[in-house]
């Protein structure tokens, strides 16, 4: 017997935000959270939104309802998680809120590279988190998994370069989020330079923020020399905005 096919009421919605101005830089946009991540990130800010098993909270017709009173008011819907790439259905419920007349915004980690290029034709603008270099993740997220996250950044960058000069091009922000005594912040100067070798243009450099993390990470982060820290961040700041990046976004903690 075959699999049935998902469809946009199988989204398993863990909330939404009607209307954010940081979720997807320079758009007004609502912002909708899908449950379920395979990654544990050790600074990860939503750990409520990791358990796949979870039931959503939001229908998809509730949120549906809710887009169609906002048609004209919003330039476009951002979906993120957990890991938005995640479920299946996705698919078609990007494809209806395009029919909607929303532009699509996506955060996602490149967990799952095949779903990812599937999707990317109707996705307008993507925020892709390369947390390490391809070697270097299981420090981060508790896996080997670095290899999928950079060939997504592969497809992302084709896929810029194939929409360029076109009627709906594909803008993007990859981001790096660090923290003190970490292998990823002592990496950076590494992965700034393969993401230039790769071409990336837009980077956005972020510190992790101790609200909502695990009570593991909260206790390391009372460890942590901040005046140290203050000074090595200063550099890494001062390096990412000297690397040719052609947009450059700070976002401290």
């Amino acid at each position: 017997m075959s699999t049935p096919l998902a469809s946009a009421s199988d989204l398993a919605i863990a909330g939404y935000v009607p209307l954010s101005t940081i979720d997807w830089p320079g758009a007004l946009c609502a912002s909708v959270f899908l449950q379920g991540c395979p990654w544990r990130c050790v600074y990860c800010q939503n750990t409520e939104l990791i358990d796949p098993r979870a039931n959503g909270t939001v229908t998809w017709e509730e949120f549906d309802a809710f887009l169609q009173r906002r048609q004209g008011l919003l330039d476009g819907v951002v979906f993120s998680g957990g890991e938005a790439t995640r479920q299946l259905a996705l698919a078609p419920a990007i494809k209806h809120t395009r029919e909607l007349g929303f532009a699509i915004g996506l955060h996602t980690a490149g967990a799952y590279p095949a779903r990812f290029a599937h999707l990317l034709p109707d996705v307008d603008w993507v925020g892709l988190d390369i947390k390490a270099l391809p070697d270097g993740y299981r420090p981060i997220i508790g896996a080997d998994a670095g290899a999928k996250a950079w060939h997504c950044l592969d497809l992302l960058l084709a896929q810029v370069a194939e929409r360029a000069g076109s009627e709906r091009p594909l803008t993007y922000e990859v981001r790096t989020t660090i923290y003190p005594n970490s292998t990823v912040a002592h990496d950076l100067p590494r992965i700034v330079e393969e993401l230039r070798t790769r071409g990336v243009e837009n980077f956005a450099l972020q510190e992790a923020r101790e609200r909502g993390t695990s009570p593991q990470f909260q206790k390391q982060a009372r460890s942590w020399d901040l005046s140290a820290w203050q000074q090595t961040w200063t550099q890494l700041v001062a390096m990412v905005e000297n690397a040719g990046f052609s947009t450059v976004a700070i976002r401290p903690a």
